[in-house]
């Protein structure tokens, strides 16, 4: 047992001195010197962390199961065990290293269909609802820097405490010296900093494993996870709330005025700060708000279901991450009914930072299949 416990460690060290090559060509890639020092003292922390997780999940696996007949009873249950002990580790590094493996602890709370029920169970209790957020003095900082100035400079007023936070990113409410309510979301910068050589660094070492241990091989995840993960460019954020508007101005102008996203003060807004229209609304779970503003829950369903139908089948360019936080509901402006419960709804859509482009072949099969079962 001493020499598999020293064979791990010295597979640790090793994964953790070729991956910090790795990690240290995208440092390399720093434009900013102060960042690249910063990610210097932090990466190899983070790296060493990842390395050694992972080497332990791998070597419970392999030698927790040697020897144990294929399909026994014996073997479902060491594997249920290990499957927990992995998955309390992972949620350890996730928790201890933030940022980019936060939202892969998310991703894989998500993936019951795919991974063992322990990881995505343990992963949806404990990370969907538990999200970093930056200091006051961090928020600062950020806004000096993309914007040129302090928050209440480049403001009228500005919230210091956050409205909303998520894994990468939280959001404060301003109001700019012309008097709009705008909300201001501002990126979690000592965690989103290493996102690049986190990605470069894990996928390394989950390739590094399959080669030690060809049954331990989660390849797809991190392919996956890059896949899915809403980019860092917030510029890329408001250019996809911009293309979907315009795809249901020009594609579904039918029900184009009952679709909403906020409008983007682009002169506010960076790769790592975006500023745009503040919108109140209750979510679209949220059954008793609804009924209060005079709408019908039934004519919400039925717009959401129409609103991504469109997406999906006419525009190929769909809004990924629709959960009740990012679908408002509100009166539609130009309704002046005072008729309770036949007051029309419009959908406002938050948070466009991950959308997935569809080609005609996926929407022409999804479309015969939904046909079939619908």
């Amino acid at each position: 047992m001493r020499s598999i416990w020293g064979s791990k460690l010295k597979l640790a060290f090793a994964a953790t001195a070729v991956g910090g090559g790795v990690g240290a060509a995208k440092i390399a890639n720093s434009d900013d010197p102060a960042t690249a020092l910063k990610l210097c003292t932090t990466v190899p922390v983070r790296l060493f962390r990842l390395s050694v997780t992972a080497a332990a999940i791998a070597f419970d696996y392999e030698y927790s199961l040697m020897g144990l007949p294929e399909y026994s009873d014996e073997r479902a249950n060491v594997v249920h065990e290990v499957h927990t002990r992995s998955a309390r580790r992972l949620e350890d590094l996730c928790f201890k290293n933030g940022g980019i493996y936060i939202k892969l602890g998310q991703h894989v709370g998500q993936l019951d269909y795919l991974v063992p029920l322990e990881y995505a169970k343990t992963m949806r209790e404990s990370m969907l609802n538990r999200c970093p957020t930056s200091t006051y003095d961090q928020v600062c900082h950020v806004v000096k820097k993309e914007l040129g100035g302090a928050p209440e400079e480049i403001f009228d007023e500005f919230d210091p405490v956050p409205i909303a936070s998520a894994s990468l990113a939280q959001v404060h409410v301003a109001r700019t010296h012309e008097g709009q309510k705008v909300a201001v979301k501002v990126q979690h910068t000592h965690m989103t900093d290493t996102a690049a050589a986190d990605f470069a660094t894990v996928e390394f070492i989950v390739n590094t494993l399959h080669r030690f241990f060809p049954s331990f091989d989660y390849r797809w995840l991190v392919d996956e996870v890059r896949e899915t993960s809403p980019k860092l460019d917030f510029l890329i954020e408001a250019g996809n709330n911009v293309k979907c508007m315009d795809n249901f101005r020009r594609l579904s102008p039918h029900i184009a005025d009952y679709v909403y996203a906020p409008t983007i003060y682009w002169s506010l807004s960076t790769s790592k700060l975006l500023t745009m229209e503040f919108i109140e609304g209750p979510q679209v779970n949220d059954l008793k708000g609804i009924k209060k503003l005079g709408i019908r829950p039934h004519d919400i369903s039925k717009l959401v279901s129409q609103t991504f139908a469109e997406m999906m089948f006419k525009h190929g360019f769909v809004h990924c991450d629709p959960h009740a936080a990012n679908l408002l509901v509100r009166v539609l402006p130009s309704d002046r009914s005072s008729f309770f419960g036949k007051r029309k709804p419009q959908l406002v859509l938050l948070d466009h930072g991950l959308y997935k482009e569809l080609d005609t072949y996926t929407r022409t099969n999804y479309a015969a299949l939904w046909k079939v079962n619908f």
